[in-house]
């Protein structure tokens, strides 16, 4: 219950328990719309049956037809609405971009990924906010570029993770680099990690497993780089997983961020280890959210784009890159649906 003292002295509780709340509401309403549908349809085939005037009888008929059409999507509604909800959505998440093979032109294209979901979270709401980010700038003078080696942001809106899920993977980019001389066209790669961020209870860290540096920060000129102690690498000891913040002048800042990316890193590691014993249950997916899985090829000689695990094709890369990925998205959602619908058909 919402008004209980224990459910509203605990935020997590509170959360998933309106949430939860609010999932049952709409099961409730779409349950009763769909039995008055029924009762609508039939009381139209009854007066299609009784009814003596013909007139009334075939208006009786395109109603069945249209309350018929309308039971059926209802129905599949019904059936979406039951499926077990991904006990991530809702949650803000970690976005994760690292250049792969390609030397230059893979940073470049990291940093292209980057600003793509920048304006695709710009468009829908999202808070993007970066934590942590190595950059590269390839040439020179007038023609030199930004890159990221990796880049690490936070991304905050109720539907952050419910339009990300799906982004996890390697994306493969084919083009002419900005730094190509020639007009050769290359193949680089950069791979996406989408991190839920956990709640406390989910990720516990002990102190004593924890060795944490302070260093002064790296990186171009600016006040406090490079003269204060503020930079943080954090070691995870058990697993070997080390994170390191550097881009606020305060050292708590920066801790506070390395610890959100660590135990973001921690729960996805728990996330593979399930998923390799045989509990897959939330990875039924479009995909396995692997990053080491090839998801969607970037071909920009011929503006199109691919989507390797629902084998779609847009030849609109030119509007994706520029954060429309609404199609793409609505592609995979159905897909991934499609995928649970089949699973709890077949259970």
């Amino acid at each position: 219950m919402l008004s209980d003292p224990d459910v509203v002295s605990d935020n997590r509780r509170l959360r998933e328990t309106s949430q939860e709340a609010a999932h049952v509401r709409e099961i409730v309403e779409a349950y009763d719309a769909h039995k008055a549908m029924q009762a609508e349809l039939e009381g139209a085939r009854e007066l299609a049956t009784v009814e003596q005037d013909a007139e009334l009888r075939a208006l009786a008929r395109e109603e069945i037809a249209a309350l018929e059409a309308a039971l059926a999507e209802s129905h599949e509604a019904l059936k979406l609405l039951l499926l077990p909800k991904d006990p991530y959505e809702g949650r803000p998440l970690l976005l994760e971009i690292r250049a792969g093979t390609g030397g230059d032109e893979a940073a470049l294209f990291a940093a292209d990924l980057f600003r793509m979901y920048q304006r695709y979270g710009d468009r829908h709401g999202l808070k993007v906010s970066v934590l942590e980010a190595s950059p590269i700038v390839v040439g020179s003078g007038g023609k030199s570029h930004e890159g990221f080696k990796e880049i690490v942001a936070s991304v905050n809106g109720q539907q952050a993770y419910n339009l990300l899920r799906f982004e996890g993977g390697v994306h493969r980019v084919q083009r002419v680099p900005a730094t190509e001389a020639q007009g050769r066209i290359h193949t680089s790669a950069a791979t996406v990690a989408v991190l839920p961020e956990p709640d406390e209870v989910e990720v516990k860290i002990d102190a004593k497993d924890l060795r944490i540096d302070t260093m002064r920060a790296g990186g171009p000129g600016g006040q406090s780089v490079n003269t204060t102690d503020s930079a943080v690498r954090i070691v995870h000891l058990p697993t070997g997983l080390t994170v390191q913040c550097q881009d606020e002048k305060s050292q708590l800042k920066n801790k506070d961020k390395a610890m959100r990316v660590l135990k973001a890193r921690l729960l996805a590691m728990e996330e593979e280890k399930a998923a390799a014993a045989g509990n897959a249950a939330r990875r039924a997916m479009v995909g396995s959210g692997d990053r080491s899985e090839r998801i969607r090829t970037y071909n920009f000689p011929q503006n199109r784009i691919t989507d390797h695990r629902i084998g779609l094709t847009l030849y609109k890369l030119d509007h994706v890159i520029e954060g429309d990925l609404d199609d793409l998205q609505e592609a995979l959602l159905a897909a991934y649906r499609a995928q649970l619908l089949e699973g709890e058909g077949s259970s």
